[in-house]
């Protein structure tokens, strides 16, 4: 498996605000999530920690 299969996820997450995003990759590399908010097209980023501190994983 290559490092690529191994950093992408499929999780949800939300916000304070209730705002869901869904987490589709975590960059290893420069240590920040990617994820997609609803109804817009390009991925979006945020460093791990600051992510972590403004978002709680819904299951």
């Amino acid at each position: 498996m290559n490092n690529e299969n191994q950093n992408q996820l499929d999780r949800y997450y939300k916000n304070h605000r209730g705002i869901v995003v869904h987490v589709v990759r975590y960059d290893r590399e420069k240590q920040r999530v990617i994820f997609m908010l609803d109804g817009c097209d390009d991925p979006q980023c945020e460093p791990v920690q600051r992510f972590k501190e403004m978002y709680t994983r819904i299951k």
